[in-house]
């Protein structure tokens, strides 16, 4: 009976079962069979006689890979075949605690180059009348005891052999390439001294002696060098005199006498003027890190982590938003990631792991005195992390010092804030709120963004005073302290500004009417009677004035100068009102000539952008859509509000020139995303009530379309609600018109008008989309709560879709999602972004699909 020459592979990666194939193939083998598992295995072998080796990978702790080689040897074609293991790179077992029927075993590190002597080994070993398998860890090549080590990646030394003379490195060992981060190449063959530097010493003596004396030196990485102490012994290569040379590195992250020795330094820095930079440098030194990121996060708020330390050695990267980062988002959630070196699988689901491409990964959350999560500390390295059993304790021990710097200063700053924050009513100062105001305006200068600033002023409050004492005052002080902040949303700020006198900033306005109907709801409430705690009832009414950025003015001081001339208008109107600042008509028509003259050569002079914000499915979070919004930069008032060029664009018919440029460049841009991400997202673009007017409409969308090579099933026209269908002539025409094109068609700002109905029943309309200001209210008003409701319901028995704005809170999209809301829009998700900000944030995204793609696969 002729010999088996077939050979079987079993490794669950699909990377190390090539390699372990390409390695055998160099062999004359009549086939190698390659499997996953034991049952691939088992139908690979159906049929089949004996096998002339049986290779298993063992991976992770080994206890599958053990139960396969049982598995395996129950098989008529596997009972007698010598069984050869190769520990993966994550195996976190010994040899010796290798199953009694391996022959033997390598490191996957030594496939290419040790695979085939091993099986050569094992082959003349049964030639010669060894019976049965061999032990599990067999005396290999010259009974060498300093070869276990060498094989082990679970020591602590790293090793490598040279000739006597130290002319030349014979091997190395896994544990020394994956500290240094050097490869074969780098060092076989070489002399000693480019891997070794002793110190102290004559390396010429140190080979002679060979008497295992420890001697300082340095040990050459890719980055430089690490500091540690080697030694030496005889032993025999290959059946030729060699010297082999253990170095242990004073790293951290590879002995427990330098982990023990850090953790001093560590307690130490807490005293140093900046003890987070310390104790980051600490770490980034000791453990050789490539990445290290500290943030600091508060519990009782969603606002936006912040970064306090980043060290990152590599090239130059686009930092994802925090919120995308996913690994982050875990440990703030109170989860620690340890990851000694199989942390590039984060990079399935996380877009910043996908660009750091760290092999080994940590992440522990900070934890406060309650064990409340107030930050996170995430570190890394392209090779692995080293010995967890030595690295975690160190990085604990760091992170709860982290921790405490963190909250000592927070209890500083509450300190500092006492004096910031109203004592009677708990809210921020005239200091505090003027000082947020700068930081609000300088955003908004940055992002384009509109908001409101409200003055709010109690009616013949000194009358309550007199009348019924100081502790009723301050009783009413705080009721309304209560019903103002009940009035507004979590991003907004309300502050204590003088003694009767409230000021509120309203933030991400889309419209006008919107912070009318908060300063309406604020009229509203303070109506509501007033208990006293003596019994008495009271009425408080307040007056409010509003005043708009960039509107009314660009700087903090003239905005609150003109919140408060008109909440003097509101006064002297007859109190319990509000009113919007107003300049005068002679400034305002000075004002709107000059606007209207330099929107006419803005397209020109490349004053126009268009921005655009994500639509998102409320089930699965992906990007399906997008608004396409234009801004204008006067190049000397900056951003100017769309809620003023727009309304006198109308006016001036100059809309329409500008509704067509949008509408083309918008387009433009969505075929381009097409060609370039694969992503059919549906473009929204705003009509005005003058553009439905204009006869030529259809024309001008069927060029633009064909020119742009946008597929029309992809262009959503909006059009807002408040638009008559009795004032304007051919609306439901045009409409019609535009559908038979194939462009679906939305109605913006449903909720608002008083023909809600009446347009769903008349318009050719494929969505609703839900106005902000119903939205905004979600988990405040109970009203608004119902409608929203019922308008998602009256539109699904109409089978239309529905997209709700402004969505900004985790409890807007808790609620939205509960009720069945198709999509989502708002700065919860996404901000309005310039088109290369949203090109990236589509790159994000690709790349995390990718991911998922390739994992499944």
């Amino acid at each position: 009976m002729a010999a088996p020459t077939d050979m079987l592979v079993v490794a669950s990666h699909r990377e190390l079962r090539r390699r372990l194939f390409d390695a055998l193939d160099r062999e004359d083998h009549d086939r190698i069979l390659s499997a996953r598992d034991s049952a691939h295995a088992g139908i690979l072998l159906a049929g089949r006689g004996p096998v002339a080796l049986i290779v298993v990978a063992f991976e992770g702790d080994g206890r599958a890979s053990r139960t396969c080689c049982e598995q395996l040897r129950t098989m008529d074609a596997c009972r007698d075949a010598p069984l050869l293991v190769v520990l993966a790179p994550d195996c976190r077992i010994g040899p010796a605690l290798l199953p009694e029927s391996v022959s033997d075993w390598l490191d996957s590190t030594h496939i290419e180059r040790e695979l085939v002597a091993r099986w050569q080994r094992v082959r003349q070993r049964s030639a010669s009348g060894a019976t049965g398998q061999v032990a599990a860890v067999p005396a290999p090549e010259d009974a060498l005891a300093y070869r276990f080590a060498f094989d082990d990646e679970e020591g602590d030394s790293e090793w490598l052999v040279v000739d006597p003379a130290g002319d030349r490195v014979l091997d190395v060992n896994a544990p020394l390439l994956r500290h240094s981060q050097l490869s074969v190449t780098d060092l076989l063959g070489k002399p000693l001294a480019q891997c070794l530097a002793f110190e102290g010493v004559e390396p010429d003596l140190v080979l002679r002696e060979a008497d295992r004396r420890w001697h300082p030196c340095q040990r050459r990485t890719r980055q430089g060098t690490d500091t540690g102490q080697a030694n030496a012994r005889r032993v025999r290569h290959r059946g030729k005199d060699a010297v082999a040379l253990a170095f242990r590195s004073d790293r951290a992250e590879t002995r427990g006498e330098a982990a023990l020795a850090l953790l001093a330094r560590i307690f130490q820095a807490g005293s140093s003027v900046d003890p987070q930079a310390a104790t980051a440098r600490l770490l980034i030194d000791e453990l050789s890190l490539d990445y290290l990121a500290l943030w600091s996060a508060r519990p009782e708020d969603s606002a936006v982590p912040t970064q306090l330390v980043l060290h990152w050695r590599g090239e130059e990267i686009v930092w994802p938003d925090p919120a995308l980062q996913t690994s982050l988002r875990r440990v703030l959630g109170g989860k620690a990631m340890l990851h000694a070196d199989d942390g590039q699988r984060l990079a399935e689901y996380d877009p910043l792991q996908q660009q750091l491409r760290l092999a080994g990964f940590a992440g522990l959350p900070l934890l406060d005195e309650r064990r409340s999560v107030i930050g996170a500390l995430l570190v890394g390295r392209r090779r692995g992390l080293g010995r967890m059993e030595i690295v975690e304790p160190v990085l604990r021990c760091a992170a709860a010092r982290f921790a405490q710097s963190i909250e000592l200063r927070r209890t500083r700053e509450q300190g500092r804030a006492e004096g910031l924050l109203d004592a009677l009513t708990g809210l921020p100062n005239r200091l505090l709120f003027n000082d947020r105001l700068d930081t609000i305006l300088r955003e908004a200068q940055r992002s384009g963004e509109c908001f409101a600033v409200l003055f709010v002023d109690l009616d013949r409050f000194k009358a309550i005073n007199d009348t019924y004492g100081h502790a009723a005052g301050d009783q009413v002080l705080r009721v309304v302290t209560q019903r103002l902040c009940s009035s507004i949303r979590a991003s907004d700020t309300v502050a204590r500004y003088a003694g009767d006198e409230f000021t509120v900033v309203l933030r991400h306005i889309v419209k006008t009417d919107d912070v009318l109907r908060v300063a309406e709801k604020i009229v509203q409430v303070m109506e509501a009677p007033l208990h006293l705690d003596g019994g008495e009832e009271l009425q408080v009414t307040a007056s409010i004035g509003v005043s708009f950025f960039p509107d009314d003015a660009s700087d903090a001081e003239t905005l609150l100068k003109h919140a408060d001339e008109a909440m003097y208008a509101a006064k002297h109107l007859g109190r319990n009102n509000f009113q919007i600042y107003e300049m005068s008509p002679e400034q305002a028509q000075q004002q709107d000539v000059a606007l209207v003259s330099r929107l006419r050569h803005a397209e020109r002079n490349g004053e126009l952008r268009v921005f655009y914000q994500p639509q998102v499915n409320a089930a699965t979070e992906d990007i399906v859509g997008m608004e396409a919004l234009v801004r204008w930069e006067h190049p000397e008032l900056g951003g100017i509000s769309p809620g003023v060029f727009i309304p006198l664009a109308e006016e001036s018919g100059l809309i329409v020139s500008l509704g067509e440029w949008v509408l083309r460049t918008a387009c433009i841009q969505a075929h381009a995303w097409e060609r370039m991400f694969g992503l059919r997202l549906r473009l929204g673009v705003n009509l005005s009530a003058v553009q439905l007017m204009e006869p030529d409409l259809l024309d001008v969308v069927r060029r633009v379309l064909e020119e742009t090579g946008l597929d029309p099933g992809l262009l959503e026209m909006e059009v807002t609600e408040s638009i008559s269908i009795k004032e304007v002539p051919n609306l439901v025409e045009n409409l019609h018109g535009l559908h038979d094109l194939g462009c679906r068609i939305a109605i913006d700002d449903f909720g608002t008008g008083a023909a809600s109905l009446d347009y769903l029943r008349r318009l050719p309309a494929d969505r609703i989309k839900i106005d902000q200001s119903f939205v905004r209210n979600i988990g405040i008003d109970p009203d608004d709560e119902a409608i929203v409701r019922a308008t998602i319901e009256m539109a699904h028995r109409l089978k239309r879709g529905v997209v709700a704005e402004g969505v900004e809170i985790e409890q807007h999209f808790e609620f939205l999602r509960a009720n069945h809301c198709d999509e989502l829009q708002g700065y919860l998700f996404c901000r309005p972004l310039p088109q290369a900000s949203f090109e990236r944030l589509l790159a994000e995204r690709r790349r995390l699909v990718e991911g998922e793609g390739a994992a499944a696969a």
